[in-house]
Order: structure tokens, then sequence, then C-alpha cells
């Protein structure tokens, strides 16, 4: 089932939604979809994002998975933090309450991270939660550090004045204001490949344009001095990496440094042509991608989903 937006546009309807408190006292907005007992997964979205930007995967997965997706702190639906509460650990704070609210104990779910979301999964990769929850994560279109100096999203050379650009472009405090033809444009070539469809370039304008300047500008910042190399090592959960070759703020370099730290890594897929947006602009790969980590990583019980006691040596 979906409902209708105020653009006009359908999104898929949660059969539940909640906010889970995380650990510095933030209310995080939930939405589950799909049957209970289903194979649990759990999306988290990237910067300037909201639940809104997994609308293909909830609809094609709810139908017998059991999805969890969620605002990112100032993003959405999601209320915006104290100054002090935009970092990686507020992140993965974040995720663990999500994780603890909406799955039980002992329960696995595959996590998928885009961008931020991806980020978020590596700054908790030390976290019981995440350890407890996590049966495979997907990275969709991420990197772990050294942003600024691998971004191409400035036409230029790489070196000192390119990043000085980037960091000004990450840190802008001006709002984005409507959609426009030009901002259109302008997004595309940042953040999406040259063979993306006209609607699926809207789709991110929608979504991009809606996220409030605060966050926006707060969690540039962060990205800025990201540094997650350590997560990435001790991401102890099968993984797999996905990445656009068009993807100009995190472009592939990244993804192939983060697939060869993994202590347990999948395999590194890259979608040729596609650039950062990679949900919205490969929907089709990237929810295959997720059945096929539910496929492998999940055991199914009748209609539970269960951890393999035979792997851990238990009767």
């Amino acid at each position: 089932m979906s409902r209708p937006t105020r653009t006009g546009s359908t999104r898929p309807v949660p059969v539940r939604e909640l906010m889970a408190v995380s650990a510095d006292g933030s209310r995080v907005h939930v939405e589950v979809h799909g049957p209970d007992g289903a194979p649990a997964v759990v999306l988290a979205h990237g910067w300037t994002c909201n639940t809104g930007f997994w609308d293909a995967q909830i609809r094609d997965l709810s139908v017998d998975h059991r999805v969890i997706a969620y605002d990112q702190r100032g993003h959405g639906t999601s209320p915006a933090a104290r100054p002090a509460g935009y970092t990686t650990e507020a992140l993965a704070d974040d995720l663990e309450a999500v994780l603890a609210a909406t799955l039980e104990p002992g329960e696995k779910a595959v996590l998928a991270g885009h961008s931020m979301g991806g980020m978020t999964i590596m700054a908790a990769a030390r976290r019981a939660g995440l350890r407890e929850h996590a049966a495979a994560i997907l990275l969709c279109s991420t990197g772990s550090s050294g942003l600024l100096a691998e971004s191409r999203v400035v036409p230029m050379r790489a070196g000192a004045v390119r990043t000085r650009l980037t960091r000004a472009i990450l840190g802008a405090r001006a709002p984005l204001g409507p959609v426009t033809p030009l901002s259109r444009r302008i997004l595309k070539y940042a953040t999406m490949g040259p063979g993306s469809a006209p609607d699926r370039v809207d789709t991110c304008a929608r979504i991009v344009h809606a996220c409030p300047r605060t966050p926006r500008f707060a969690w540039g910042h962060v990205l800025a001095e990201l540094d997650l190399d350590e997560g990435v090592r001790e991401l102890r959960v099968p993984t797999a990496v996905i990445a656009g070759t068009e993807d100009r703020l995190t472009p592939p370099v990244h993804a192939r440094a983060i697939a060869a730290a993994l202590p347990d890594c999948l395999g590194l897929t890259e979608l040729a042509g596609m650039g950062h947006m990679t949900p919205v602009e490969a929907p089709e790969a990237v929810t295959a991608k997720i059945r096929e980590l539910v496929t492998g990583c999940l055991q199914v019980r009748g209609t539970a989903v269960v951890e393999s006691k035979e792997e851990e040596g238990v009767a």
C-alpha cells in the first residue's frame, strides 16, 4: 500500500511508526513495514535524506520482509539535536536505539546503510547492539575517511584548492530553497550519474531540498573530518559493498579501500554509470543485494528469523 505525498508521488505506508530514544535523549523517528515475523531488514539513509530515500526498497522488500527504516537525527521527522549532538558516536547511539526498539533480544537482521548511513554502521562496529543484531551488512556509496581529498564534486585537479572548495560546499549554511531546473541540474551533476532518469533526479531533489539547513550544516562538518577506518577493521560481520562508478561524492576508491579492509567482505559491486544515489538510481540492484544477504545470512524457521545455533555450536 502507498500513500500520496504533497508532491503527488506515492510512498509505502508503514505498518507501525514509533520514536526510539537515543542515549542522549534524542528521539529518532522509525517506520516498520511488512509482516511481523518476516526476515528483518534495517535501512539507514545518508546525509540530507530521509526514509523516503528507500521507498523503492521498502515497496519491494516489505512484501515478504519486515523493513525497518528510520530518519537520522535532524532529518525527516526526527528532531534536530543539540549542538553537541552531531557526532559519529551519536549516529551509532541512534542505530543501537533503533535496533533495541524494533528487534527482539538476539534477533538478527540485515543492515543496509547508504552514505552517512553506511558511516553510521561503521561507527557502531564495536557496539554490543550491532553485534547482537547484525547478521549481515550492505554498505552503499560510502567512505570511511578522506572524503574531502577524494571528492570530485569540484571539477578541478586534486589538491589543496579543491579540498578547500569541497569543505566550503559541505559546510555551506545557505538554504537550498525550492527545487528549480537549475538546482536539479546541480544536484544531478554532484550526486547522480549522467544517465539518471529525470523522475529519479526529481525524487532525490525533493528529498535533499527538504533537509533543514541546521542539520545539513552540522553533519557536513562531521563528514569533513570523518575518520572511521578503525570501524571498518572492527566490522566483524559479513559485509557487501556497492559503489557507483560515476560517484563524485564518494568515488569508488573509498569502496575499494573499505572492501580491502573488511574482516569478512562478501564482495564489492561497482555499478557502471551510477552516481552516489545508488538506492534510487539502481534500485533493483540494491534490493537484489539485500535479498541475497537475507538468503545467505539469515536462517528462517517457520515465520521467525533466528540466529543459527548450529553455527554457534549449540545443540
